[in-house]
């Protein structure tokens, strides 16, 4: 939105135009979205705790939690907020990667409101029966996935709209090209074609699987927003080297025009998700809830699908993927042992991981740092497939 009034100040004003790099743009998205986030914070949590949206605590979690009972939630609202707001802002709004990917937060970010709306409102802590929410995800996540095949593999709107009808015309075939493969990290030339249904399966199963990690991680104060803003911050710039040519070239990545696009959204979110972690914080004053967390995990899953790093962020997103796993694991061996001995057993004291290491005897706050410095090693691995080839 300020490109154009960027533009016009620029033959007003010489030197004016530095503000149209996509670099400094993607600084004061950043320094936007966290002060949207500072300003609008106490605001927000004053009408949460007015609307009487507390969070419902569930019975069968760790009872130190008991205590958290009330505190508003829903605060994801204000993340969501102030990344929208400040890629409008600043991003190209002719790019149609910016609206794929802002498309798929707010979708998500839908989904999660009604889940955290029924969690207040009737007072159950299970929100949206799973059926229904799972069934919304994949509904965003296919139609998601259908767009980014065709977008990631042509250089326009127009040649992306022409290469659907070619996929149409030919029968459901098509022969993509090479920066739809799907990329192996810390090689120079392994990539797997994976055709249109490969793609689509693919990149569904990581704006759904995203989503769903970042819900299950977000447990703790502080422990999901904060890896959530260092693996956007990284993926900013994968999506910087992706939109260069000369980059990309040099970096043996796919180069994919208007990717680098991204790196405003990816740096908007960052400056909302610090925002945020100034309320939520321990002692938390406001929860995300879903309305935030699954919004911000598709939101991962989508960039990461545009700049072709879904490995990289599988690493990157460690900690994320071990949460999943440990419910994942939990629930299955459970249930096996439930059928084969008539009682169901347990691999950790309680699903997910970080409330194992509470059961364990760790207290929240050193729960929350330890996995943050795990992701911040795992998120420098990631950055070294950049160069480590």
């Amino acid at each position: 939105m300020l490109l154009a009034l960027i533009d016009y100040l620029d033959t007003l004003i010489k030197g004016f135009g530095v503000f149209g790099y996509l670099t400094l743009r993607a600084v004061m998205a950043t320094l936007t979205a966290l002060l949207l986030g500072l300003v609008l914070g106490p605001w927000v949590i004053r009408k949460l705790s007015l609307l009487k949206i507390g969070q419902a605590v569930r019975d069968d979690g760790p009872q130190t939690h008991l205590i958290k009972a009330g505190t508003p939630t829903m605060g994801g609202a204000l993340i969501l907020l102030s990344i929208a707001v400040t890629t409008l802002l600043w991003a190209d709004l002719s790019n149609r990667f910016v609206w794929i990917v802002l498309i798929v937060t707010m979708g998500l970010g839908a989904v999660g409101w009604v889940d955290d709306y029924r969690k207040v409102v009737y007072r159950d802590p299970k929100g949206l029966p799973a059926k229904w929410k799972y069934f919304w995800q994949s509904v965003i996540g296919l139609v998601a996935a259908f767009w980014l095949v065709f977008s990631v593999s042509a250089p326009t709107n127009a040649a992306a709209w022409q290469l659907f009808i070619q996929w149409i015309q030919n029968g459901f075939v098509l022969s993509l090209p090479a920066t739809a493969d799907l990329i192996v990290p810390f090689f120079k030339s392994v990539a797997y074609p994976l055709g249109v249904f490969g793609f689509v399966l693919l990149s569904y199963f990581v704006i759904v699987g995203s989503s769903n990690a970042v819900n299950l991680t977000d447990g703790l104060d502080g422990l999901a927003i904060m890896p959530t803003v260092l693996v956007a911050g990284a993926l900013g710039v994968f999506a910087y080297v992706a939109g260069n040519a000369v980059f990309s070239k040099y970096l043996l990545m796919p180069f994919i025009p208007g990717a680098g696009e991204l790196t405003v959204f990816c740096a908007a979110l960052v400056g909302a998700g610090l925002a945020f972690l100034w309320f939520n914080a321990y002692p938390a004053t406001v929860f995300m809830g879903d309305v935030g967390a699954l919004a911000l995990g598709g939101a991962l899953g989508a960039v990461a699908i545009v700049v072709r790093q879904e490995i990289v962020l599988f690493i990157m997103g460690g900690v994320f993927v071990a949460e999943t796993l440990s419910v994942m694991l939990q629930v299955a061996y459970f249930k096996y042992t439930k059928r084969r001995f008539g009682e169901g057993r347990r691999i950790l004291r309680m699903a997910p991981l970080h409330h194992h290491f509470e059961e364990s005897g760790w207290k929240e706050t050193q729960v929350v740092v330890r996995f943050w410095i795990i992701t911040m090693m795992l998120v420098l691995a990631g950055l070294a497939t950049l160069k480590i080839r």
